[in-house]
């Protein structure tokens, strides 16, 4: 059962993916979360550093897609300047966002990762969707009042994975 909630890697945050990482295991697409992982919850300005990280991803031919369970507007206002394409109103932990984005964008799903900072959300939907995972540590400390929840969850399930999967390490 917790094998769901498995990533197939960990770093430290996105920027610590690389194109050589990428390349390397065969991956040519991002679908990434918004909140957290990209930008903190409470924010609608990226970074230079995420402009800069995007620029390396799209200059090394690796497409990034934001995968969000934002609504439409929330998702759009905050990546307005970083033209990337987007899926809004996701229903991870469902599949339908990653499915719809692997369907809209014609993606090969083995060449598709999803990144995300909730196991109970975006991990669970890469596992759901067949796709590959990394798992990033939140940007800011602080979550939104319908994250809480998923994070306490996740203390638990966090408990069981490092039992049965010792190996599992932060990049």
């Amino acid at each position: 059962m917790f094998s769901k909630f498995k990533p197939t890697w960990m770093f430290n945050n996105i920027y610590a993916i690389t194109p050589e990482f990428l390349k390397a295991n065969k991956i040519t697409t991002i679908l990434t979360d918004l909140d957290n992982t990209l930008i903190p919850w409470d924010t609608k300005k990226s970074t230079h550093q995420l402009k800069n990280w995007l620029t390396v991803m799209h200059n090394n031919g690796i497409q990034v897609i934001v995968i969000s369970n934002n609504s439409f507007n929330r998702v759009n206002s905050a990546i307005a300047s970083l033209n990337v394409p987007f899926i809004s109103r996701a229903l991870k932990p469902l599949n339908f966002g990653i499915k719809r984005a692997i369907k809209n964008y014609n993606l090969n799903p083995n060449q598709v990762i999803m990144v995300g900072d909730q196991l109970m959300t975006d991990i669970l939907a890469s596992n759901n969707s067949g796709v590959k995972s990394i798992l990033v540590k939140p940007l800011v400390a602080s979550d939104a009042w319908n994250t809480k929840p998923n994070r306490m969850i996740e203390h638990a399930i966090w408990k069981q994975l490092y039992k049965k999967y010792p190996d599992l390490k932060w990049r």
